[in-house]
C-alpha cells in the first residue's frame, strides 16, 4: 500500500503544479516577474545589431515582412525591433502561448491568437495585418517543435500574401539553457548581445510543392548562420 500511496501523492502533487501553473493570478504574477528580470538584462547588457539595413529598408518605406527566429529565442526578441510600428507574434493557444503573450504586453509586442472561438486554426488574423503593411513575427518550430526545423506554414504564408521573409539570429555572452523541448535560451545581465538580420526572402506565388522544401531548407540554414554570426560577435 506504501508504494501506492507515495504514487498518489506524486500525482496529486503534479497536478496541483500544472493547476498553478494555468491559474490567471499565477500567470500574471510570473509574468511580471520574467518581465522585470527580462528589463534587467537588456539594461544591464550590450547590445549589438548587425545588418540593420535590411530592415531599415522596409520600416522607411513602410512595407512589411515576415521576421523568422527560433522559439528558443523569444526572450529578447523585442529588443531587436526599432521601428514605431508594433511586432506581431504570433501566439499558440496553449498556456506557454498565453503566458508568452502576457509577458509581450510589457514590451509592446502584439499577440496574434492563431485559434478562433471554436478552436480551430485560423491565418485570418494573419493576412489582414499583412494586407494592413503591418509586421508578423513567427518562430517556425514552434509552437511544439520539432526543434529548429522549419514548418511549411510560414513559407506558404509568404507566398500567399507575397510578403518576404527577413530571417534573425541572436546570442548573448553569459546565457543559459533550459531543460526543454526547444532549449530555450535565457540570457544573464551583464551579457554581450548579438542581433543578426539575414538577407529577405521572396517565395514565388507559382512555387512549387518541391521548391517550397527548399526554401525551407534555405530559411533554416539562414537562421543559423545567423546566429552563428552572433556567437562571434558576442
Amino acid at each position: 500500500m506504501i508504494p501506492f500511496i507515495r504514487l498518489r501523492f506524486i500525482v496529486n502533487e503534479v497536478n496541483i503544479k500544472k493547476k498553478l501553473a494555468k491559474n490567471f493570478l499565477i500567470q500574471k504574477i510570473l509574468a511580471l516577474i520574467a518581465a522585470i528580470y527580462i528589463h534587467v538584462v537588456s539594461l544591464t547588457s550590450s547590445v549589438k545589431h548587425i545588418n540593420n539595413s535590411i530592415p531599415e529598408k522596409y520600416w522607411k518605406n513602410d512595407q512589411p515582412f515576415i521576421l523568422a527566429f527560433w522559439h528558443s529565442q523569444l526572450m529578447m526578441i523585442s529588443f531587436s525591433w526599432k521601428n514605431k510600428k508594433k511586432l506581431n507574434i504570433l501566439a499558440s493557444g496553449h498556456s506557454d502561448g498565453r503566458f508568452g503573450a502576457t509577458i509581450g504586453k510589457y514590451f509592446k509586442l502584439n499577440n496574434i491568437p492563431t485559434y478562433d472561438k471554436n478552436k480551430n486554426i485560423s491565418l485570418r488574423p494573419i493576412f489582414k495585418l499583412l494586407q494592413q503593411k503591418d509586421y508578423i513575427g513567427i518562430a517556425p518550430d514552434g509552437p511544439r517543435g520539432p526543434k529548429e526545423k522549419i514548418s511549411e506554414g510560414i513559407i506558404k504564408i509568404a507566398k500567399k500574401s507575397k510578403i518576404p521573409i527577413i530571417p534573425i539570429g541572436f546570442w548573448s555572452s553569459k546565457n543559459f539553457q533550459l531543460n526543454s523541448w526547444d532549449s530555450f535560451l535565457i540570457s544573464k545581465p551583464f551579457s554581450k548581445c548579438s542581433f543578426v538580420w539575414g538577407e529577405a526572402i521572396e517565395i514565388p506565388e507559382n512555387s512549387t510543392d518541391r521548391e517550397i522544401k527548399n526554401f525551407q531548407d534555405t530559411l533554416e540554414n539562414n537562421i543559423n548562420e545567423c546566429i552563428k554570426v552572433a556567437k562571434r560577435n558576442c
